[in-house]
């Protein structure tokens, strides 16, 4: 199968329509079973108690928070060097979600933070470049709002991007370059992880549940993103005749 005839939108889009549904599907099923074994199977923590189960959704959505900043960034490469259309529309479709997750991760971490630190937020070097990750998340969204012509936004934003990926490694390595509060590393793929096997169960299948629900929210949204931008085009016009 060759993959690069799905670089065009008239073709990625039927794609997109298909798989879609089926990972809205695993998003749901691994988030109930991620759930069930966080916070019905899983053990309390013997130092944290009970709170510690906000890893389940805090840990994810960082992780993800991350992760679809990288492929941002690797769309921007590809809509700079090769003018990539698709890659630009999905790099505008990525960006509502990474923006969520970084949020979902900076609130459940002042929930933990209160009764682990004693404060809901301190100027921790992890919490402050998840913040700066947060802000270039919405930086980017309103960068493409505010440019009118499609192609100079896509442009000017994948260069945004690119700038701000030297931000990711600072998250990941903050706690091994700089003495913080937030605890090192639970998962690791080097070293045994330091949690119960339920523990690690439940991460890992919330973990899923988040990757899934990101392609399908992004697919559903780049579907949208190549009607509007193709709207002029012979195909998207019988399409809209045939619906």
């Amino acid at each position: 199968m060759n993959l690069f005839r799905y670089a065009a939108p008239q073709t990625f889009y039927p794609l997109a329509q298909r798989l879609q549904p089926f990972f809205a599907v695993a998003a749901v099923l691994l988030a109930v079973a991620g759930l069930y074994v966080g916070f019905g199977i899983a053990p309390t923590d013997f130092q944290q108690g009970e709170v510690y189960r906000i890893i389940f959704i805090h840990v994810p959505s960082a992780w993800m928070a991350m992760f679809i900043y990288l492929v941002m960034a690797g769309y921007a490469v590809l809509t700079l060097v090769w003018r990539s259309r698709l890659s630009a529309m999905m790099t505008r479709a990525l960006a509502p979600t990474g923006a969520l997750m970084a949020a979902i991760a900076l609130f459940t971490g002042s929930i933990w933070g209160k009764p682990t630190w004693g404060a809901w937020w301190v100027w921790d070097a992890r919490l402050t470049s998840t913040l700066v990750l947060l802000f270039l998340y919405l930086g980017y969204l309103a960068l493409v709002s505010a440019i009118e012509d499609t192609q100079r936004a896509d442009r000017a934003a994948a260069l945004l991007l690119l700038v701000g990926v030297v931000n990711v490694p600072i998250i990941y390595f903050s706690v091994r370059w700089w003495n913080t509060l937030h605890q090192g590393a639970s998962v690791s793929l080097t070293t045994a992880p330091k949690m119960a096997q339920t523990m690690l169960t439940g991460m890992l299948l919330m973990s899923l549940a988040a990757w899934m629900y990101s392609i399908a929210a992004a697919l559903h949204r780049v579907r949208t993103l190549i009607l509007d931008r193709e709207r002029h085009t012979r195909w998207v016009r019988q399409l809209t005749l045939r619906h």
